[in-house]
């Protein structure tokens, strides 16, 4: 469902890259959804999602009713917070465009265009934050498909705004808006009847005598920092690109959201899964169960976002031309956009290791931990984003946020392993000379087969889709071909933890 979610919202930047270009017009709707974008972060599937899992799994464990009575207060503490912030948001939408995008400020049709949707896009933050929470109670009980499927309405009613509302609206940032706020309503009423399957249908109820609600925001504070990390180096990014030339906003949004797309179907489904599993091994007082988990999971995530990494840098004018170069999308757009796609996915194996540490950390309810390793690759990310972006400008930008990434899963690695949480299993360093020797061929088959950036441009369309499913399926072939002659067989890929990849 992760990957339906994913390919919907591939085909919602397919159409807005035809319909708006990368330009002017698609900045002003790219900053101002990245404002509530960043605050449901925080407050929807990111540090509250974090803090919330652990303590429900608990009490799903250990009393039904107060896990049933937990979840009215949760709720309604989290209504009230986010409706006074998506209220502040509304009032002060000009001093946070001015703020994020100070570059801006001196256009005043681009910053009345941009204050505008932010305005239109901010109760989508109320519904979405609650939606996020409906998320957590559900994969906490094993519901998984309804809260992975929910973003695909999102994408749809993008869609629809594209195409039904924005040739009829002389601001097509407005019409945008409208579709997400839209879809945030929809989103919401889509997971009532999964709620109440599971019995935990939210009533929301104001209490600050509930101890579990308590530790959640308390467990919170620190969480909110480390779990949007990327975000805030994506604000920080922004801010410095307010200053570019026109179109970079875009040009990054657009390499961006290929580069997410292999964190969000891998990394996000994989964190989704193991934190649930790390925090029932964690009650349960199985320290090797904790580190077998963890361990299963890391393998994992070196056998599909290296061959990902790879597959991003060398394919990246074939992707970008074959998804977005039709109509308002340019050869320079193309052009602009690869050189940050490969910029990008030098951080794809770093995204999806945070993806994946980090649950290590909250399933323990240690939201410290990450707080302060957060903290240092915010401050990588700026110090490189400020010595990149001279000589590099928009490229320069997107490798910043890639090395942080490495420096935030590296730090939150070393922790685990210094405290004793995590210990390799034995095997790891044939398993490791395995997955470098099909990457190597994998590599070699994609750069032998791969066209020139320019005659990609002179394709037609069956023709860039025929050349791009033929790499890509030529590159996999390749790579689990020999991954299995080197004796790592399908079926290991999904055996317990116990007794994986040796």
């Amino acid at each position: 469902m992760t990957l339906i979610s994913r390919i919907s919202g591939l085909v919602r930047d397919v159409v807005m890259a035809n319909v708006l270009g990368a330009g002017s017009v698609s900045d002003t709707f790219f900053v101002a959804f990245r404002i509530p974008n960043f605050l449901r972060r925080i407050f929807g599937e990111g540090a509250f999602s974090q803090a919330f899992v652990p303590v429900f799994s608990e009490l799903t464990e250990q009393n039904t009713q107060q896990a049933r009575e937990f979840v009215n207060v949760a709720s309604g503490l989290l209504s009230l917070v986010t409706f006074v912030l998506a209220a502040l948001g509304i009032v002060f939408a000009p001093q946070l465009i001015g703020l994020f995008t100070p570059g801006f400020v001196d256009e005043p049709e681009k910053m009345a265009r941009t204050v505008e949707a932010l305005r239109i896009m901010f109760p989508y933050l109320f519904c979405i934050s609650l939606v996020a929470m409906s998320g957590g109670i559900l994969n906490t009980t094993n519901r998984f498909a309804v809260p992975a499927a929910t973003p695909v309405l999102l994408n749809l009613c993008m869609i629809a705004a594209l195409w039904v509302l924005v040739p009829y609206m002389d601001n097509p940032t407005r019409a945008l808006a409208i579709g997400v706020l839209l879809a945030g309503v929809v989103q919401l009423v889509f997971q009532i009847p999964s709620l109440k399957r599971a019995g935990f249908l939210p009533r929301p109820k104001l209490s600050l005598s509930n101890e579990p609600s308590r530790r959640v925001f308390r467990l919170m504070l620190p969480a909110i920092f480390s779990v949007s990390v990327a975000q805030i180096n994506t604000i920080v990014n922004t801010i410095l690109a307010s200053f570019l030339a026109a179109g970079s906003i875009s040009w990054m949004y657009y390499s961006e959201r290929l580069m997410e797309f292999p964190v969000a179907v891998f990394g996000i489904a994989l964190a989704t899964v193991v934190l649930p599993s790390l925090s029932k091994e964690h009650k349960s007082g199985s320290a090797t169960g904790f580190a077998e988990m963890l361990d299963w999971a890391l393998r994992w995530v070196i056998l599909i976002a290296a061959p990902a990494t790879i597959a991003l840098y060398i394919l990246a004018s074939a992707l970008l031309t074959t998804i977005f170069q039709y109509n308002e999308f340019t050869t320079h757009a193309v052009q602009m956009s690869a050189l940050a796609l490969q910029a990008y996915a030098v951080g794809v194996s770093g995204f999806i290791f945070v993806k994946v540490l980090a649950p290590g950390f909250f399933a323990r309810q240690d939201t410290k931990t990450p707080m302060k390793v957060a903290v240092v690759s915010v401050v990588t990310n700026i110090m490189l984003s400020l010595v990149l972006v001279g000589k590099l400008q928009h490229v320069g930008l997107a490798l910043a946020i890639s090395l942080a990434s490495w420096v935030n899963a590296a730090l939150l690695f070393i922790i685990l392993w210094r405290r004793g949480v995590y210990r390799p299993e034995p095997g790891w360093l044939l398993f490791g000379l395995r997955v470098a020797l099909a990457l190597a061929a994998m590599a070699a088959c994609l750069v032998w087969l791969n066209s020139e950036p320019s005659h990609w441009f002179a394709y037609s369309l069956m023709e860039r889709i025929g050349r791009l499913v033929m790499l890509v399926l030529a590159g996999a072939a390749t790579y689990f071909a020999v991954l299995y002659l080197l004796g790592i067989r399908p079926r290991q890929l999904l055996l317990a933890p116990s007794r994986r990849l040796n």
